[in-house]
């Protein structure tokens, strides 16, 4: 991760309480931009790996604390964290901000002290083993600049948590709490809930029927495997943004039940699955883009990808994905470039020019 360095850092420490997917993952990221780092937390064994991981620093008096705690922990850290050091700054990533909002106007730390934020990112997996520097990487930020009251969060708070957000590589978003929460409750507790109960059917299936499963459901259940006590607590306190959506989806599975009862076309729920899905944004939270897609087939032998990937800069495009299909012993391999409309005019001509197996773009 290359260190970023549009200005100076607003701060030289950080202690990070919490050491688990997203705070060491944190830790990660602001070492490699030269920050000293302070990993803590109540599990031993998850505080002895993120320092590892981490090079963690004993450090007095962190300019910043970064609570990366369940809900359910964050009032009691609040006040041991404001009286070991009430010099601190305190930054929060939870991923329901109403609660911890409401937990810091009972503490004893000023609001105007304390920015609430959420990074748009995690993985399936939990725990430091599962950290990634890069996890934030072109990922949105949400952070909060003002409490519940409308009192704004400090000045320099906000520089310092607009830094730490774009030396991560993320996007910042700013947004007031119930926004926030009704927002994650349509992108993202309804989808760990819909593949928690999709995934849930498989145990009661036949077992032999899980030998033809292929990447629509493993896509469909990849959250699925999350961690329950998290999901659990962050479900439970944003219910009531995610139990009106339960009940639209409760209403058009029903709708869909009676059409496949009487026979009736179910068209129109795949078609609005479609409209739905391509109202997702592109990258950095942008208008979504639709690629053209360019087949090149490749010989199986070393070197190829990255011949590939230089003629594709020699040609001057930007490619925005890329797939390969490739089975042991086959001889030849199929990558497929995702690039603009007008790059992937330009790329084909040019490899073809160069002599690569180029088949028509879709």
């Amino acid at each position: 991760m290359e260190p970023f360095s549009p200005n100076q850092p607003p701060f030289k420490s950080v202690r990070i309480v919490g050491s688990g997917l997203i705070g060491t993952s944190i830790g990660l990221a602001l070492v490699a931009q030269g920050i000293e780092v302070d990993m803590r937390d109540i599990d031993n064994r998850a505080e002895l790996l993120a320092r590892d991981l981490v090079k963690s620093q004993e450090i007095a008096d962190p300019e910043i604390t970064i609570l990366a705690l369940p809900s359910s922990a964050l009032a009691g850290a609040l006040e041991s964290e404001f009286a070991r050091n009430p010099a601190s700054k305190f930054i929060d990533v939870s991923s329901v901000k109403t609660k911890p909002l409401l937990d810091v106007s009972t503490s004893s730390i000023p609001g105007s002290n304390f920015l609430a934020t959420h990074p748009m990112a995690g993985r399936e997996v939990g725990g430091a083993e599962s950290a990634r520097a890069d996890l934030f990487q072109s990922r949105s930020w949400v952070y909060l600049p003002v409490n519940l009251a409308g009192v704004p969060v400090g000045s320099d708070l906000i520089s310092a948590g607009l830094w730490l957000i774009k030396a991560l590589g993320a996007t910042p978003v700013a947004m007031e709490a119930r926004e926030h929460d009704r927002a994650v409750a349509l992108v993202s507790h309804l989808p760990q809930a819909v593949s928690s109960l999709l995934a849930a059917q498989l145990t009661s299936g036949d077992g032999s029927a899980l030998t033809l499963a292929g990447a629509g459901l493993r896509d469909t259940t990849r959250i699925a495997a999350s961690s329950a006590p998290l999901w659990d607590e962050i479900l439970t306190l944003n219910a009531a943004e995610l139990l009106p959506l339960l009940i639209n989806l409760q209403s058009d599975l029903g709708a869909l039940i009676e059409a496949l009862k009487s026979g009736r076309s179910v068209s129109s729920f795949i078609e609005k699955g479609a409209q739905g899905r391509a109202l997702i944004p592109g990258k950095h939270g942008g208008v979504a883009r639709e690629y053209t897609y360019l087949p090149v087939v490749i010989e199986d032998k070393p070197g190829q990808l990255a011949s590939l990937v230089s003629e594709c800069a020699a040609a001057n495009v930007n490619i925005e994905d890329l797939t390969i299909e490739h089975s042991p012993g086959q001889f030849t391999g199929l990558i497929t470039l995702a690039l603009s409309k007008s790059d992937a005019e330009v790329l084909s001509k040019h490899l073809i020019a160069s002599g690569w197996n180029v088949h028509a773009p879709r």
